[in-house]
């Protein structure tokens, strides 16, 4: 009887762990480079970029930098579905022809902005047609892309039009959710014990 109060409690502590994180805003980041992109290119650029969704509130923030171009700065895109993580290319799921803002014909730069995904006007039309019509689609494909490591963020250059430096984002664990999921260790080490034979 024991045995089985110890597994629910431990069951219900993972399931609410997991439930509080989902229920919390979800951070992607990628750092830039010419190696990144597809085909790997020789530019000496880095850039680092920080994404921020919330499906449930249709909230996206981006916070990029990028330094020491070869050309000079043109588009911006975040790109969806790879087919493989971390490998290959995508069409642009974002706004066309960048986002708005976004520091042009410069070497280096900085971007913020926040983005509301329940409007057409933040995706390309390609991207929503291919998700079922609708920016609920676009958005659930992104968040899954975003969650697999199969969407990339793309500075496109003068001298590079296809992309000078690029990054995978992939999800950053929040401090609240380690704490919840950690929160689950102790029941853990206690079956653990209790499961250990006599000596």
């Amino acid at each position: 009887m024991k045995n089985h109060l110890s597994k629910g409690l431990l069951a219900a502590a993972l399931l609410f762990g997991c439930a509080a994180a989902q229920a919390d805003p979800a951070t992607y980041a990628a750092s830039l480079s010419g190696a990144a992109e597809a085909p790997p290119n020789d530019s000496p650029a880095t850039g680092s970029v920080h994404v921020v969704f919330d499906i449930a509130t249709h909230y996206l923030s981006i916070a990029a930098s990028f330094h020491g171009l070869e050309g000079y700065s043109g588009a911006a895109h975040i790109h969806c579905c790879t087919a493989v993580p971390g490998t290959g290319t995508a069409g642009v799921a974002t706004m066309l022809p960048t986002f708005p803002g976004f520091p042009a014909d410069v070497t280096d730069g900085n971007y913020a902005a926040v983005f509301d995904t329940s409007l057409a006007s933040f995706w390309n039309a390609s991207f929503i047609s291919n998700h079922g019509g609708t920016t609920a689609g676009a958005e659930a494909a992104l968040l899954a892309a975003l969650e697999a490591g199969t969407s990339y963020f793309n500075i496109h250059s003068t001298e590079y039009p296809g992309g000078e430096i690029r990054g995978f984002l992939a999800p950053i664990p929040e401090p609240g959710q380690a704490v919840l999921l950690l929160a689950g260790l102790p029941l853990l080490l206690l079956l653990r014990r209790r499961r250990a034979p006599a000596q």
